[in-house]
């Protein structure tokens, strides 16, 4: 049965569970910042996607993740994060992926 547009794979052929909704302060860094968290914590991303929103001063940061026991605590450590405005968590994925999903077909 083929799966949802919004659904991905992840790299170890599991189905995607969970994509994290950020509100963020736009300025340089603060991706490195949030995907420094995940590094640290051997959390793998599966996809990034973020565009700036309004006037610029803020973004939107979509992270597609694999869903297991440690992304409760992942998710309290990045709305710890200082140029983090807002989590929001959406499982079973987000039509953000399925819409990139053409591009990356080979």
């Amino acid at each position: 049965m083929p799966m949802p547009a919004h659904e991905t794979m992840s790299s170890d052929g599991g189905k995607c569970c969970a994509v994290l909704e950020l509100a963020v302060r736009n300025h340089p860094g603060v991706m490195t910042h949030i995907c420094g968290l995940f590094a640290r914590r051997a959390y793998n991303v599966e996809g990034i996607a973020c565009m700036p929103t309004g006037d610029g001063s803020s973004s939107r940061a979509w992270l597609m993740v694999n869903e297991d026991e440690r992304l409760d605590q992942v998710v309290k450590q990045v709305e710890k994060l200082h140029d983090v405005i807002e989590v929001r968590r959406h499982e079973g994925g987000h039509p953000v992926f399925g819409g990139l999903e053409p591009y990356f077909r080979s």
